[in-house]
Formats: C-alpha cells, sequence, structure tokens
C-alpha cells in the first residue's frame, strides 16, 4: 500500500513539471529564446572551432611527413651526385699530376740534352740517421743499373747503389757516407763534398786548398774525377765558410740545389 502511495506522489510531481514547461514554451517570448541560442552557440562555436583547428592540424602532420620524405629522398641524390663530382674531381687531379709529371720530364730532357736518360717517379724515400736514400719506379728492365748518376732539374741528386727489375734505390749526395769530387767554378778549386748526419740539405766541403779563397755564394759542381759522376752537374752553393786555428782543417757549408723534401721526379743518366 505503501509503494502504490509513493508512486502516485511521483506521477503527480512529473505531470506538474510537464505542466509548467508547456506553460513556458507557451507563453516564452521568441527574442529571448534567439538570446538563449545565440548563448549556447557562442560556447558551442569555439569547441567547434578548436575541433576544426587539430583536424586540420593533423592534415598539416601529414603533409609535413610528406614533405620529408621528399627532403630525405632529394638529399640522398644529392649525397650520390657529391660523390660523382668527387670521384671526377680525383680523377682530374691524377691528370694533372700527370701532365705536370710530363711537362717537369720534358724540362729535364731539354735542360740536360747532352745525356741519355731515362725518366723516373720517386716512390719512397728514407731520410734518417742511417741513411738518405730515394726508391725510383724504374728498374732493370728499363736499362738501370747499379752506379748510374741521378740528376734533378736543379742539379745532382745521387746515384744508384742497388736496383731489381721495377725499382732503383738510389742514394742521394747528402747521406753521411756519400762523397762526391767537386770544384768551385769561380776558382775551379778542387773539393771533396760529403753528406752529414744533422742536416738534410747541407753538405760539408772539406781538403780546401790553403791557398785558395773561397767566397759565400761560390757555385759548386761536379769535377767528374771518380769516374762516379759527369762533370759540370750543378751541387750548391757555398753558404758558410768555416776558419779553425788549422788552416788545413777549415771546411765550408754547401746549400745543396735540390730540395729533397719536394723532389718528385728525376732522370738516370746511362752514358
Amino acid at each position: 500500500m505503501y509503494k502504490a502511495k509513493h508512486a502516485g506522489i511521483i506521477s503527480t510531481i512529473v505531470i506538474i513539471i510537464v505542466l509548467v514547461l508547456l506553460v513556458f514554451l507557451t507563453n516564452v517570448d521568441v527574442k529571448n529564446l534567439s538570446y538563449a541560442q545565440s548563448i549556447s552557440t557562442s560556447f558551442i562555436r569555439p569547441v567547434q572551432n578548436g575541433f576544426n583547428y587539430l583536424g586540420n592540424k593533423l592534415k598539416g602532420n601529414d603533409a609535413f611527413f610528406v614533405d620529408l620524405n621528399t627532403l630525405r629522398k632529394e638529399n640522398e641524390e644529392l649525397k650520390n651526385k657529391n660523390s660523382k663530382l668527387e670521384e671526377q674531381l680525383r680523377e682530374l687531379e691524377i691528370i694533372k699530376a700527370q701532365n705536370a709529371s710530363l711537362q717537369e720530364y720534358s724540362v729535364l730532357k731539354d735542360k740536360y740534352a747532352n745525356y741519355e736518360s731515362i725518366p723516373a717517379d720517386i716512390i719512397d724515400r728514407d731520410f734518417s740517421n742511417f741513411g738518405s736514400q730515394l726508391v725510383l719506379n724504374i728498374g732493370k728492365k728499363q736499362g738501370v743499373e747499379v752506379g748510374m748518376t741521378v740528376i734533378a732539374e736543379a742539379g745532382l741528386v745521387g746515384n744508384v747503389v742497388s736496383c731489381t727489375n721495377t725499382s732503383s734505390t738510389v742514394q742521394v749526395i747528402v747521406d753521411a757516407s756519400s762523397s762526391v769530387s767537386a770544384m768551385i767554378t769561380t776558382s775551379s778549386e778542387g773539393i771533396i763534398c760529403k753528406g752529414s748526419i744533422d742536416n738534410n740539405s747541407e753538405l760539408r766541403a772539406t781538403y780546401i786548398d790553403t791557398s785558395s779563397e773561397v767566397l759565400v755564394g761560390d757555385t759548386v759542381v761536379t769535377s767528374g774525377i771518380g769516374g762516379i759522376y759527369p762533370k759540370g752537374i750543378t751541387i750548391g752553393t757555398i753558404k758558410e765558410v768555416v776558419n779553425t786555428n788549422n788552416l788545413t782543417d777549415r771546411y765550408a757549408v754547401i746549400e745543396t740545389a735540390v730540395d729533397f723534401s719536394k723532389l718528385y721526379t728525376v732522370l738516370v743518366i746511362k752514358n
């Protein structure tokens, strides 16, 4: 009985609410309704705009990833082109180096036209306290023999001390055990030029005659005595004259005409 009474009360309340709504809707002013709609619209519209913005951003991200893939492909293509250009540049450098060597050979051939010679490139070098040597890219197959003189455009380099079929070892004049019979061009005085352990660009001239006047700047050339080097090949210039208490012990320092640190091309004299 209590449940029936309670249900009746609820039904009555619902009916009253419905009637109130009907009365309100019947008497409400249209202008006021429009105002309410505008309020709801002003609230809902920013939310809609926010969702639209997010949607556009997502679409923009898709475009961004598409552009990123395109950039990656273009970058890979540029890398490939750059590798090809670097390869072509290396080939060009090789051609330039070969051309420079040919020009140097031509100059050497013209300068030493009186000699029958073989052009060669230096493929290794060893300058130390134990010795000063160069290795050439020619050997017995090209006609090289032990004892042959090696020269550069600036002057004397040394002589061949050993050779294989395809390579040769040259003892240069600055080697500590090297000895070259030479003369001073201004006075024709004979001297002996020896290598030095301390310096790879200087020689020491000894056995200077006590009556000889040796001057700084004089040119020193091979004398042709001794049967190793032909006569008249430039060795260097006198850089310093060192006098001692004993006149017979004086010596001169000779700066070599050849810069061995920058030497790459030589000629081996056959005759």
